[in-house]
């Protein structure tokens, strides 16, 4: 199930469907999901696992957690706490066309929240 130790995560809204963003996952960081009931995910950038909206506060109740037919990813369905899923200030990581235009505002400014150092 997990290929390299990660798994695909899509997260989506529970209310709305609407996909709010894809993330890695490893065994732990599903346990932790699973026995916290918020959505945890492994950053391949940070080499850590984290706790969505640790640092912004928005954070994202996990409704169900579904597993794809040939068991290689999963979806997170999720209340998702705060408004905004992305690290851009957006509601969903998805806020942008292929040509770079800007189809959804940003929920929050997220100079004001993330500290310097955060690596975004």
């Amino acid at each position: 199930m997990y290929d390299r130790g990660l798994i695909p995560v899509v997260v989506q809204d529970f209310q709305t469907e609407e996909v709010l963003m894809v993330a890695y996952a490893n065994e732990e960081a599903v346990q932790l999901t699973r026995t916290t009931g918020f959505a945890h995910f492994f950053s391949r950038s940070r080499k850590k696992i984290w706790k969505k909206g640790e640092e912004s506060g928005h954070v994202q109740r996990v409704v169900h957690i579904l597993v794809d037919c040939d068991g290689d990813s999963l979806l997170y369905q999720v209340e998702q706490v705060g408004g905004a899923a992305c690290h851009t200030g957006h509601r969903s990581c998805f806020y942008r066309t292929l040509d770079g235009e800007e189809i959804a505002p940003t929920v929050f400014d997220p100079a004001k929240v993330y500290r310097k150092d955060h690596g975004y």
